[in-house]
């Protein structure tokens, strides 16, 4: 009876030690429906043909085929016929001038048709998302918080792009969505420089903006390459609100430019999510991935994590935002399930007893799994404790995706005294989790 006892109070006292993870039953999966219009070029020789073919159909046949287009697509977009027009414009130099001048409206947009392509943002994953809170606070009761989830989105050839979902978080810390969308747009593109000839090169230099019109809603809005340096992906936007020293507050946002070679890291700021600045990182240490911003400056300096060498964490302080060019060791791998390489989930949370990093570590069968650490306030380049062992494993219905064995965050938020992370799920889904904020600290600090 004395064993029985002991174990008792042995199994009493680990439980109470073992950090309480909620999971929301809430999972968002890739929606295949969500489709944005892209210029399909086939090259000169190829697309020259193609027009002559079109130009040599009897008009009343290219008059039917284009109410046929008009049939099948008009409901997938708000105005077809522009984005026709668009893409005719950027094939139109093939032709003539002369012969440009006899081509009927309606060939010229039957032609746009033909250099026109449907791409789905998320067919294959919607995943690695961060949160914030909504810089708009109107409708959200007592307790309640207005919040917008980004997530990475990828489709064919693995391209990815920034999509967002609005949400509002209740007084249990439960997400609930405002419904989707249903036209995605793509913004208009500027340079930030106005004095700057527009093209893709001055962009790898300079960055761009992008602006979306008011009447769009922000699930609709998409972020997709641009610049030469993202051409095949926008990757792991980390958002923060970053609070300046006036006490006004912008977003700001790094994330892993990809040309199909090469990463580059940039940054987006915004105020409003309406409209957003992109602009490529610089110096020595703005190099590979896992950049996260700290959401305010800290002995008058901006300071940001990083994983230069691609295993281990690194926090880097700076006078300017878009120069970074030292780095220093933050943080290796200790634990087995941390042993390939450590980096962080996101940016840091700033609590009463210091800041709080969610990371990830990956472990045997390269499986990914979330941990915490907590850093000085005032020194953040010093570690006060580490979860020994992860604060998240994939269970086994989260084993399966486009990258198996996989949790992974790029963002946290505390409300109502508990940490809430969205996830993603073997890179191809994204979930939610709570755990209450001083169980977690208590749990770093005695470890």
């Amino acid at each position: 009876m004395i064993y029985l006892h002991l174990l008792f109070i042995c199994l009493h006292y680990y439980h109470s030690m073992r950090l309480q993870v909620k999971r929301i039953n809430v999972r968002l999966y890739p929606d295949a429906r969500k489709v944005i219009p892209r210029f399909f070029n086939t090259g000169n020789e190829r697309s020259l043909a193609l027009i002559n073919r079109v130009l040599q159909m009897p008009d009343n046949e290219a008059n039917n085929l284009l109410l046929q287009v008009y049939k099948e697509f008009s409901d997938r977009y708000i105005d077809i016929r522009a984005i026709l027009d668009k893409h005719f414009e950027l094939i139109k130099r093939l032709l003539p001038q002369e012969k440009l001048h006899t081509v009927s409206k309606e060939k010229k947009l039957l032609i746009g048709s033909y250099f026109t392509m449907e791409y789905s943002l998320e067919h294959a994953a919607l995943f690695n998302p961060s949160i914030v809170e909504d810089p708009d606070q109107s409708g959200a009761a007592a307790g309640e918080k207005n919040v917008i989830v980004s997530f990475r989105a990828t489709g064919e050839g693995h391209i990815s792009s920034l999509l967002f979902k609005r949400g509002k978080l209740d007084k249990d810390a439960m997400i609930h969505f405002e419904p989707s969308g249903k036209y995605m747009n793509e913004g208009q593109v500027t340079q930030q420089n106005s004095k700057l000839k527009y093209d893709m090169l001055t962009m790898v230099n300079t960055g761009y903006e992008l602006h979306f019109s008011a009447d769009t809603l922000l699930s609709e809005r998409v972020i997709f390459p641009i610049a030469l340096t993202e051409k095949n992906g926008i990757e792991d936007a980390r958002f923060v609100k970053f609070i300046r020293e006036d006490g006004s507050a912008t977003y700001l946002a790094t994330y892993t430019a990809y040309d199909g070679s090469f990463i580059l890291p940039h940054v987006i700021e915004t105020t409003d999510f309406l409209h957003f600045k992109m602009s490529p990182l610089r110096g020595n240490a703005a190099i590979n991935k896992n950049l996260a911003i700290f959401p305010r400056k800290i002995n008058g300096k901006y300071v940001m994590l990083s994983r230069i060498d691609g295993i281990n964490n690194y926090i880097m302080v700076s006078d300017d935002l878009y120069l970074w060019e030292n780095a220093t060791l933050l943080q290796q791998p200790v634990y087995p399930w941390e042993f390939v390489q450590i980096g962080n989930g996101g940016s840091p949370v700033e609590t009463e007893r210091g800041w709080l990093v969610i990371t990830h570590g990956v472990g045997p069968m390269r499986k990914y799994c979330l941990g915490a650490s907590l850093f000085d306030l005032n020194d953040p380049s010093r570690e006060l404790g580490r979860l020994k062992e992860p604060l998240l494993m994939p269970e086994e219905d989260e084993r399966y995706g486009y990258v198996p064995n996989v949790v992974y965050t790029c963002g946290a938020i505390i409300h109502h005294n508990k940490i809430f992370i969205p996830y993603a799920i073997s890179d191809y889904a994204t979930s939610f989790i709570t755990i209450l904020l001083n169980e977690l600290l208590d749990k770093i600090m005695a470890e």
